[in-house]
């Protein structure tokens, strides 16, 4: 089959496209014969040598799949050859055929494209994972979702229009994702080049209250701000470190205010518990998608030959939404 390998660790020269084994489901898995995948930051990572895959899965990058499932393993009942499914995968997304346990793997709901079911799995999942089941985001509390345009941004906003609509979105964005972030449901979206330190417009939009919960992949640059706007009780949520590891708490304030903070990633995370949280997300998430009150926004769908191009594009950070990998016509 063919698939993206990497030569070594690097910038997107280390890409390319060749021919390798495909894989076998073993017991618990199923095979899919992949129609599209999408990019995500973690590839990124992972390609640069800083982010491998988690022992047992593929070392091909790709985190999330759709297409047709080729064959069962010995121990699956509830899938069949020629299901249309989407998945999340700990690895191989990048290529004509990937495994999945059978318990990550979600009906693809017939008003989507294999283009649309590709974006679900990671960024959406992340999104629900972190703000719905951790974060606990209910009707009538405010939230701020840093990474505006952002995959799972953009994702974690619709979930909240679907699932909690009443909720207060804050977003911090880069000046030329602002408008759309707006067109979004975004409540009060702030220019984070002009405005580093968001606590004060925050402060202001919430008559000092401060915010219920916020979504953070920036890390130490913004625990500050990040403490200084959250509320009495506020969950501090963390699923990325882009900017560092390393910043001062006032541990006392946190204290007083009962504030928490919650490390949170998705793909280090057992089997079985990854399978719990997909299970929730079909309950909760799918049917938004399948009536189509979520559409994934994709900023361009890019063939599996042009996969440098493709991360080229997240790397300059000129994208809104997902970046798609087409893989095969199904």
């Amino acid at each position: 089959m063919r698939a993206v390998v990497m030569d070594g660790f690097g910038g997107v020269e280390v890409m390319r496209v060749d021919e390798v084994p495909k894989p076998t489901p073993k017991e618990n898995e199923v095979l899919i014969k992949v129609a599209a995948t999408s990019i995500n930051r973690p590839d990124l990572v992972q390609r640069e040598g800083k982010y491998p895959a988690p022992p047992g899965d593929s070392e091909i990058l790709g985190l999330e799949v759709s297409g047709i499932i080729e064959s069962v393993g010995s121990a699956v009942s509830e899938w069949k050859p020629g299901d249309r499914v989407l998945a999340l995968v700990g690895g191989g997304g990048y290529a004509e055929y990937a495994v999945a346990y059978a318990n990550h793997v979600m009906p693809m709901p017939s008003s989507m494209s294999f283009e649309e079911a590709a974006c679900v799995c990671e960024s959406y999942i992340t999104a629900f994972l972190n703000v719905f089941m951790i974060g606990e985001l209910k009707n009538g509390q405010t939230a701020i979702l840093h990474g505006g345009g952002g995959g799972v941004n953009t994702a974690a906003l619709q979930l909240a229009n679907a699932l909690t609509p009443q909720v207060k979105k804050i977003v911090t964005a880069h000046p030329s994702k602002l408008e759309r972030v707006k067109q979004l449901g975004a409540d009060l979206v702030i220019d984070y080049t002009i405005t580093p330190d968001f606590s004060d417009a925050v402060k202001e939009f919430t008559s000092k209250k401060g915010v219920d919960l916020i979504l953070d992949h920036v890390g130490a640059k913004y625990l500050a701000p990040n403490m200084n706007s959250l509320g009495y009780k506020g969950k501090l949520v963390v699923i990325g470190v882009i900017s560092g590891i390393k910043a001062e708490l006032n541990l006392a304030l946190m204290m007083v205010k009962r504030q928490q903070i919650i490390g949170s990633v998705l793909r280090s995370r057992p089997v079985s518990e990854k399978g719990e949280i997909i299970a929730e997300f079909i309950k909760r998430a799918l049917p938004s998608f399948a009536d189509r009150s979520i559409v994934p926004i994709i900023e361009k769908v890019f063939p599996i030959d042009e996969v440098a191009a493709a991360h080229r594009m997240m790397e300059e950070d000129k994208h809104f939404g997902k970046i798609v990998l087409k893989i095969a016509d199904l």
